[in-house]
């Protein structure tokens, strides 16, 4: 018979072997686990940013589309130029260069817009040292240039671009003198004499002298006995001794 500490080392050898036979395990809780995918928070969504693109809009050029319409015209609303409140009167455009044609007697006015809300433009032209100005007629916010006409070869003259909303129109510095501040809305120009009247004056000028020559000629040759001219006498031959 097999005694009890026989039993006992019996029974923990064969676990032994059992156990050994078997690879070891051990069971994960759920904390040790890593979260797979699907288990991850979802993370918010954000939206697409989109690149900010600026309006094609050039505030010196003629006939230029104004802003918010094209803002209209693509998919995404680009971005325009920051603009004054229009409760307030615009600032003053900014004159930019004038353009003479001597020989047609015509001046060619270019002009950049405010960062302001524009409705119409018109120009003032001052002439011969001052006075009262004249007033061309109204021209849209698209408009950057206009012409004057039936200006005097020789001339000299002040212009200045004015602009206007429904809250009122830009201010216009004080002309005196023909004189105005640079790079604001006022500019000085003159008008050359036309190439034609310089020509006229030229063949004008040949003609008389070639009259003057012919008659100082005609006086020495042709008219000198009659008028009485003196001659040069003859000095006295000296008496023979």
């Amino acid at each position: 018979m097999w005694g009890a500490p026989a039993l006992r080392w019996l029974l923990a050898l064969t676990l032994a072997t059992v156990l050994g036979a078997q690879p070891w395990t051990l069971e994960k809780s759920e904390e040790d686990e890593p979260l797979l995918e699907e288990d991850e928070p979802a993370q918010p969504t954000l939206p697409t940013q989109q690149t900010e693109v600026r309006c094609d809009y050039d505030r010196c050029r003629h006939l230029q589309v104004p802003c918010k319409e094209l803002q209209r015209v693509g998919p995404v609303a680009c971005l325009c130029p920051g603009l004054s409140s229009p409760a307030l009167p615009p600032e003053q455009p900014r004159l930019g260069e004038v353009q003479v044609m001597a020989e047609e007697g015509w001046a060619q006015v270019h002009w950049c817009a405010p960062f302001s809300p524009v409705d119409q433009y018109w120009l003032l032209l001052w002439s011969d040292g001052g006075g009262t100005p004249q007033k061309g007629p109204p021209l849209n916010s698209t408009f950057r240039r206009a012409e004057l006409k039936e200006l005097k070869p020789g001339g000299a003259y002040v212009v200045c671009v004015v602009a206007a909303n429904s809250a009122g129109e830009s201010l216009v510095p004080g002309v005196s003198g023909l004189s105005s501040p640079p790079f604001g809305p006022c500019g000085y120009f003159t008008m050359p004499p036309r190439p034609q009247t310089l020509l006229n004056a030229a063949v004008g000028v040949g003609i008389a002298l070639a009259l003057l020559s012919c008659s100082a000629l005609m006086w020495h040759f042709c008219l000198r006995d009659r008028w009485g001219c003196p001659r040069r006498q003859a000095a006295p031959n000296p008496p023979r001794v």
